[in-house]
């Protein structure tokens, strides 16, 4: 089933829905063709392959994903969403962790209106 994302606001909820349900490829397809994320450890990642390396990777790691909507600001067709998370996640070692901070993400539409993830960025300013 696709889900034609028209409201940028919902990107958040369907990343956290997705991620959640250890769905990768519904993770990715959130994604503009040319994004970029910069994990929480600070890597710089872009290009599908990289994007699909780290998810994996926090799926394989249970990461849990709680997201709560702060702010959506749309000019044009470029939105800025600020979003609270918390990512319980095992580590390395077995430890379960949950780290938290506030997203500084930008979205794109396209020329048919979909809108999807350019920069993905969950350490927001820090």
């Amino acid at each position: 089933m696709t889900t034609t994302i028209t409201d940028p606001a919902h990107l958040p909820a369907l990343f956290e829905a997705r991620l959640n349900a250890g769905d990768i490829e519904g993770v990715l397809s959130l994604f503009a063709p040319d994004a970029t994320m910069r994990t929480t450890t600070g890597t710089v990642l872009s290009g599908r392959d990289a994007l699909l390396r780290e998810i994996s990777g926090t799926v394989a790691a249970r990461g849990r994903l709680t997201n709560t909507g702060r702010h959506v600001l749309i000019g044009g067709d470029t939105a800025l969403l600020v979003t609270d998370w918390t990512m319980e996640i095992d580590t390395p070692d077995g430890a379960r962790i949950a780290p938290t901070g506030s997203t500084a993400n930008v979205a794109r539409r396209s020329p048919d209106g979909e809108w999807r993830f350019a920069v993905l960025n969950p350490l927001g300013t820090a």
